[in-house]
């Protein structure tokens, strides 16, 4: 159900931005490798080390009461996972692609942490954002917004990769699988992004898209 290679083994649980309060990171562990589609931590788990990712793609979601899974976030490479408000964790997290992790515990230090405060309240902005996309009406609206912030975590080429599937975008945007890729269809249409395959986007005009989430 977790890592293949290497042992993560969990720290102090993390109670919301007060707890980061005296503690800073402690020596980042050997990576873990998890296959696609892997399990990293589960819902209800007790909450403790903060992950980041070496390569690869991690999706955060919860499974509803009627068992729709809704994903509330996606990690790529370079970005740091975990951060929980309350002792236990209130999401799944999973390896969208074979994804490598090195695991950060917190430690009581004495210091302040000016690094894992930031990227606590990065996070917290992240998700703030996200129920901004979710509340637009327009579907291609969503899917703009989407790419725009894809594009501003790894588009240093004007390319996007998208580790994820329609399916995925489709319950973290709250839109149809159908309506998803009809979205993609349409910008492609307009001449704003290149279809290079189902998992890599060109962006053409990075102002049209911006303009079109706005």
């Amino acid at each position: 159900m977790h890592a293949s290679t290497a042992s993560i083994a969990s720290s102090f649980g993390f109670n919301a931005a007060a707890s980061l309060v005296g503690r800073s990171f402690a020596r980042p562990r050997p990576v873990a490798f998890y296959d696609a589609e892997t399990e990293i931590y589960a819902q209800g788990e007790l909450a403790g080390a903060l992950y980041r990712i070496e390569y690869g793609a991690v999706r955060i979601f919860r499974l509803l009461a009627d068992g729709r899974r809704q994903v509330v976030a996606f990690h790529v490479a370079g970005e740091t996972f975990g951060f929980e408000a309350r002792a236990m964790r209130s999401f799944f997290a999973e390896s969208i692609v074979p994804t490598g992790l090195t695991t950060v515990a917190i430690e009581e230090t004495g210091h302040g942490t000016p690094e894992l405060m930031a990227l606590a309240l990065e996070s917290m902005v992240r998700a703030q954002e996200h129920l901004l996309v979710v509340g637009k009406q327009n579907a291609l609206e969503k899917v703009a917004v989407f790419l725009v912030d894809l594009f501003e975590r790894q588009g240093a080429n004007g390319t996007i990769d998208l580790p994820m599937t329609r399916t995925d975008i489709g319950d973290y945007l709250g839109m149809t699988i159908e309506t998803v890729s009809r979205s993609f269809s349409k910008l492609r249409a307009m001449g704003i992004i290149r279809l290079e395959s189902t998992r890599c986007v060109k962006v053409l005009n990075l102002t049209a898209l911006r303009r079109i989430g706005e």
